[in-house]
């Protein structure tokens, strides 16, 4: 009886192993995250990402059989399914809680068909946020896989692979090899190279405005500064075209009388933006920290996915960060308006609980907007758990949300309109001078969107004096050096700025273009491949991309049209609705990509003559592409294989004074496919190398060597010690040799210039923030 006794204590474990509960989730973050919440019933496992796909090799498409996928479990994922099928043999339920978005539902499905679960009982669980309350609430509600939304991801899929595999190659046949074609990325850069064409062939237009100083006749006190409208009578601004007009209106100015023909007091309210979605966020975020969208969705994914708190145990931090809806859940509303009004006051709330019309033309990916899982989290409660990106990142979608729920601004405008008379009874002129004075702050008490200010809108924050209906007015006038009572300026239309990755995101929304979880991607894509480079955060086109864009257009014009690809997204929402099957959608696009492909294929390669002369055979040479750029190459290939840079290309070999370590023979400038760096003459014989490193002429904080200027294997320029490996301190933005005010430890440079010529700059070592003028700028980067 005692052994009996022992043996089933031994196989109690097993028994309780049997009957946990699995739960299958994408990442080990959100793993962890869900065990803290779901307790020790439950065994919770992560797919790390996708666990099958199309192959790698291969269109894995059967285009004669309604384009039946054949997914493939790729060689480091077969461990991860293997152990999710042992998990699920052993399971008294399966619930599937992957992201709540098409891409996470065509998750869940293919767990189910990889892992051979289709014959166990399994149920799809879905939550915006990974708090208790969100959790314990989707597992009591689960349902079965949405197929809608999976025939939707799957047609995508399709439709990117038959445009990535099936015109790819045209790339690489007329222009060369390792170039790429896709059905969003290429749109993008075609709105990217349109662009800067569109600046390239702008005309800049002048034209002038005149300012005038006046002063109140009686006291000649309190002074402002009116700008002139034009002709009384005349409801629009009247444009000056030239000088001289601009000289002819500023000398009926000077012999003119001025009085207050009319003043204007109205009160303006301005209601706070909405809650982010991915696309806002990534455009804020870039603008205050100049993150990269890849950066942003990385940095946002880590607060979605949770961590420990002190007290509370795992929990997510923000809800579902891949979204386009700007809706709210009703309970988050309630607790931010309590919270308000706690904080701040009953004043600070409006009468009701605010909601946001969503703005984008399909926002369906997920059901709620991002903002923090708790109104009553405050960032600062946090700040000892966050990293410094994760903290800035969290206190933003904070601040914007909380405010979102705030009363409105309310702006006291004024409007001063001044009549310029002429003695002799001719037409006067107007001018307008305006006031802009915040009554009330309502949600700036705690949050203002970043954005750029216009003319206007900086002078009606000079202010006004006391002013009255029918005073008399004079000229300001001034002894030299101080500026003139009457000033006409010279301006020129400017062309439209170019794309930066928040802008193009914005665009691609507006016009319908991907999707939440695409902009990241697509930005990446196309400064990977060398189409698109950074300057400052500006996107601007290499010429390579303004190749590869002209040959897609040129031979496939709709595929790669903006229009075409908004109708292909609405098709695709259709299919998710289930008004649609998704194998007509992929076949009416196919057919007319056949026939296009058999045109392409018959084009010429791209190619262009030059007045050069092959040295070996004394046939004509062309300009063509290769691995590292443009280069000559002989006509008379393949029986002439003759090479040779082109000159004035970067590209070119360049002789240096270095000497090889390796052998002592000179060496050479060359760039290769990260960039420049110098090379043995002797190659292949000898392969030393040296990196080119670029001072920066300022000290490293850590050990007093030179910083230097580093690009990483995707060109993004970086700043570290010229000791590594031994020192290993790096920066990713710009060190200034002006030290700290605060601390003397090193400042660095980041973010967009102001208007008035400074640039806002921060210490490593403190907490010191603050501008650097444009002369301290120069003085510190020289």
């Amino acid at each position: 009886m005692t052994q009996k006794s022992s043996t089933r204590k031994r196989k109690a474990p097993k028994q309780s192993k049997r009957g946990k509960r699995l739960v299958i989730v994408e990442s080990p973050a959100k793993a962890r995250t869900l065990a803290g919440i779901l307790g020790p019933e439950y065994d919770i496992r992560a797919s790390v990402g996708h666990v099958r796909d199309l192959p790698k090799s291969g269109l894995g498409v059967d285009t004669d059989h309604d384009f039946a996928p054949h997914y493939e479990v790729p060689e480091e994922k077969r461990a991860v399914v293997e152990e999710i099928r042992k998990a699920a043999s052993r399971a008294t339920e399966i619930y599937l809680a992957t992201d709540p978005d098409r891409e996470g539902e065509a998750i869940s499905w293919h767990l189910v068909e990889a892992a051979g679960l289709q014959d166990r009982p399994h149920q799809r669980v879905v939550f915006h946020e990974i708090t208790p309350e969100a959790v314990r609430e989707a597992f009591q509600h689960p349902r079965p896989i949405d197929h809608r939304l999976v025939d939707a991801q799957q047609a995508r899929r399709v439709l990117d692979r038959l445009v990535g595999y099936q015109i790819s190659p045209i790339l690489w046949q007329k222009i060369r090899r390792g170039l790429s074609a896709g059905r969003v990325q290429s749109v993008a850069l075609r709105m990217i190279v349109e662009r800067e064409r569109e600046i390239k062939a702008f005309e800049p237009k002048e034209y002038w405005t005149i300012d005038v100083d006046l002063t109140t006749e009686q006291t000649g006190a309190g002074a402002f500064t009116a700008q002139l409208v034009g002709p009384i009578g005349k409801k629009r601004k009247t444009e000056i075209p030239d000088q001289a007009d601009a000289d002819r209106l500023t000398a009926l100015l000077r012999s003119a009388s001025y009085r207050i023909s009319d003043i204007t007091k109205k009160p303006q309210s301005r209601r706070p933006a909405p809650p982010f979605t991915t696309s806002t966020l990534q455009q804020e975020a870039l603008r205050r920290f100049g993150f990269s969208a890849k950066r942003i969705m990385a940095i946002a994914q880590q607060l979605y996915e949770g961590m420990e708190l002190p007290g509370e145990g795992q929990a997510g931090l923000i809800t579902y960060m891949r979204t386009d809806s700007t809706n709210i859940a009703e309970s988050a509303k309630l607790v931010a308006r309590a919270y308000i009004i706690q904080r701040f006051g009953a004043d600070f709330v409006p009468s009701s609980a605010r909601s946001y019309r969503t703005k984008a033309k399909r926002a369906q990916e997920a059901h709620e907007a991002i903002r923090p899982t708790s109104a009553l989290r405050e960032p600062g409660s946090l700040q000892s758990i966050l990293n410094r990106d994760q903290f800035r990142l969290y206190t933003l979608i904070w601040q914007r949300f909380v405010a979102c729920q705030m009363a409105d601004a309310v702006i006291d405008q004024t409007r001063v309109e001044v009549e310029a008379l002429q003695a002799d009874d001719a037409d006067g002129l107007l001018l307008r001078a305006t006031e802009s004075v915040l009554r009330f702050p309502g949600y700036r008490q705690l949050y203002e969107e970043m954005r750029d200010e216009t003319d206007d809108e900086e002078a009606a924050k000079r202010g006004l004096p006391p002013l009255d209906s029918g005073n008399a007015l004079r000229l300001t006038e001034a002894e030299p050096p101080a500026p003139a009572a009457i000033r006409p300026d010279q301006h020129f239309t400017e062309p439209p700025p170019r794309y930066t990755e928040a802008t193009l995101v914005k665009a691609l929304e507006e016009n319908g273009i991907g999707r939440p979880s695409t902009y990241a991607p697509t930005l990446s894509t196309i400064q990977d491949r060398g189409y698109v480079r950074k300057e400052g955060r500006a996107l601007s086109p290499e010429e390579l991309g303004f190749t590869v864009n002209d040959l897609l257009v040129e031979h496939f014009p709709d595929i790669f049209d903006v229009g075409f690809t908004a109708v292909m997204e609405e098709e695709l929402d259709e299919i998710a609705r289930g008004e649609r099957p998704w194998v007509p959608v992929v076949q009416q696009f196919y057919d007319p990509l056949q026939e296009k492909l058999k045109l392409a294929a018959k084009a010429p390669r791209v190619e262009e003559e030059t007045d050069e002369t092959c040295e070996k055979c004394g046939s004509g040479m062309i300009a063509r592409w290769g691995r590292f750029g443009r280069f000559l190459a002989c006509k008379g290939y393949p029986e002439c294989k003759s090479t040779r840079p082109l000159d004035g290309d970067e590209s070119a070999p360049q002789k240096t004074d270095e000497k090889c370590e390796l052998c002592g023979a000179d060496m050479m400038l060359k760039t290769g496919r990260y960039g420049q760096f110098i090379a043995c003459t002797r190659y292949p014989e000898c392969k030393g190398t040296k990196q080119v490193l670029k001072k920066v002429g300022v000290a490293c904080p850590d050990c007093g060597g030179d910083l230097v200027e580093r690009t990483t294997k995707r060109r993004r320029v970086f700043y570290g010690c010229a000791k590594y490996p031994e020192c290993e301190f790096t920066s990713w933005s710009r060190p200034l040799a002006q030290p700290c005010p605060k601390c003397s430890g090193l400042i660095v440079a980041g973010g967009k210039a102001r208007k008035d010529g400074s640039t806002p700059a921060r210490c490593t070592k403190c907490d010191w923030s603050g501008p650097i003028g444009e002369q301290e700028l120069a003085e510190a980067t020289a």
